[in-house]
């Protein structure tokens, strides 16, 4: 049983020997995955600082550019406005035209009679005033004849 012992720690001694290699290659393998890890999250960081700075000039000027909009927009408000004011005078203005124009129309029929009546006034005075130069233009040359 002497031999045995020291067999027996020998063999203990080799298996945890080859234990300590095999988990040494491991750590060393991890250590290696590790750094990979480590450079690559460096590389996310500096581009995730990029990108952040990016979105910070973005947002600025988007910024920037809805603020240019509310200008405008205001602007444009005063000329819709402008606009509506015109719209409400020229309707204005189409009430007004239409009202005189059926004072006039209303106005016309109830003078529609008279006019009808000094037109032919009119008519026969224009055909009294030819008949009476045409009578007096023969009597000067009738008196004309009388004197020759």
């Amino acid at each position: 049983m002497n031999v045995l012992i020291p067999i027996s720690v020998a063999v203990i001694a080799l298996a945890f020997v080859v234990l300590v290699f095999f988990l040494a290659r491991t750590l060393k393998s991890l250590q290696g995955t590790l750094d990979n890890v480590a450079k690559t999250l460096d590389g996310f960081e500096t581009q995730l600082n990029g990108v952040t700075s990016e979105t910070a000039q973005l947002l600025h000027k988007t910024n920037k550019l809805a603020e240019d909009v509310q200008t405008k927009a205001d602007s444009l408000n005063t000329v819709f406005s402008a606009v509506q004011d015109l719209g409400s005078s020229i309707h204005n203005v189409n009430q007004s035209v239409r009202k005189v124009t059926e004072k006039i129309s209303t106005g016309a029929e109830r003078q529609s009679e008279n006019i009808s009546q000094a037109v032919q006034w009119g008519n026969v005075a224009i055909n009294l005033w030819e008949k009476w130069k045409i009578r007096k233009s023969s009597l000067e040359s009738s008196r004309r004849k009388q004197y020759q």
